[in-house]
């Protein structure tokens, strides 16, 4: 049996919880909130031990235990630091920081304390991802040329948010994602399978920008739109398109030379992969409209029912760095590609108007396969 300690019991925790039970050999040893009233409530929910403060959750924790960072984004620096300094690998939410600077730092300190630091998102190591990326791997659409990932999420101010809460009866946390912005919140679940196919990105040219200045009360004036183009030292390039203003759209595809990969849903775990081929019919160049499906041909990972806009299995990140630490290998989810995915989302997140390159400074292997992908 493994143990895991959570610190944030806000509405991505009952995602967690929800994935962790699908996975029977990992136990929820203590949970932590700052804020009394969250903590009892998700507690009760999932019949969890609590701790009374951040120090107690991390000096009772058994040295070189694994604790899921679940807190604010604004927070994750501060946690993750404080879970290093207490001698515990650490799997936190995305970002790993809110600034280079703070990520920076954590990967050092991880690195010079042999600790594994990681982050979400995780959904790089689900099969859809993997069942993309074998395929990518195996040419079936020749070679790769240009890819073109789309997360659009719909005109969030004006859906019912206030309405929606987590099992545990928590807040969708509006505030947080309309200040911290879409870009850094989300962006990373395509950028994730990106940087493990292909590994580091060389060049970001990005811009972006807040169109809806009315959505939040505070008035930070965050980008709710971004748009990239990345260019990788191996791999073809990517547009990248982000906001929650546009109609939702969350598909990829993989453009090659004989014809298009395609997944419609990045958020959910087990969505098709299927290959059109490109053809020709008279004078007219086309994609076959129907696709044929791609699959593996092997057992892949539990899987998690649909809640709310996502069906997909939070427990794959933990989960995969629990093994690495119990087979004594380098994890998937390393703080290599934590800080370069990190780099690459404030790249874009920050790029303004301005529409600039950016050369990035950090590097990343691409990501070994699951077993199961190979």
């Amino acid at each position: 049996m493994s143990s895991v300690f959570i610190i944030g019991c806000g509405f991505v925790a009952d995602l967690y919880m929800r994935s962790l039970t699908t996975f029977p050999h990992v136990n929820v040893a203590r949970v932590y909130d700052r804020d009394p009233n969250r903590l009892s409530a998700f507690a009760t929910h999932w019949n969890l031990q609590t701790a009374n403060s951040l120090d107690e959750l991390l000096n009772d924790a058994p040295k070189g235990s694994l604790i899921l960072n679940l807190t604010n984004p604004r927070s994750h620096y501060q946690i993750n630091k404080a879970c290093l300094d207490a001698g515990h690998h650490v799997y936190s939410e995305k970002p790993l920081a809110v600034s280079m600077q703070e990520a920076i730092a954590l990967h050092k300190q991880a690195t010079d304390l042999g600790l594994t630091l990681a982050s979400a998102p995780c959904s790089s190591l689900s099969e859809t991802a993997q069942t993309l990326g074998k395929a990518i791997r195996d040419n079936v659409a020749g070679t790769p040329r240009l890819i073109y990932a789309e997360l659009d999420d719909g005109f969030i101010p004006q859906a019912p948010f206030k309405d929606w809460q987590s099992e545990s009866g928590a807040p969708w946390p509006a505030e947080d994602e309309f200040q911290v912005g879409c870009t850094l919140e989300h962006a990373g679940y395509y950028l994730s399978w990106l940087i493990a196919w292909f590994g580091s990105v060389r060049r970001v040219v990005a811009a972006s920008a807040e169109v809806l200045p009315d959505k939040d009360p505070s008035g930070q004036g965050t980008p709710d739109v971004s748009v990239a183009t990345l260019f990788f030292d191996n791999g073809p390039v990517v547009r990248l398109t982000c906001s929650i203003v546009a109609p939702h759209d969350h598909q990829i595809r993989v453009i090659g030379d004989n014809g298009v990969l395609h997944v419609k849903k990045a958020w959910d775990n087990t969505a098709p992969v299927k290959f059109h081929r490109r053809m020709r019919i008279r004078r007219r160049l086309l994609e076959h409209p129907l696709g044929r499906r791609i699959k593996l041909g092997h057992a892949t990972h539990p899987k998690v029912g649909r809640w709310g806009a996502a069906s997909m299995n939070f427990a794959l990140g933990p989960v995969e760095v629990l093994d690495a630490i119990s087979e004594n290998r380098a994890s998937r989810l390393s703080g290599d590609f934590a800080l370069h995915l990190n780099e690459v989302t404030l790249a874009i997140q920050n790029a303004g108007d301005s529409s600039g390159a950016q050369d990035m400074t950090t590097r990343c292997d691409p990501m070994e396969p699951m077993p199961w992908a190979t």
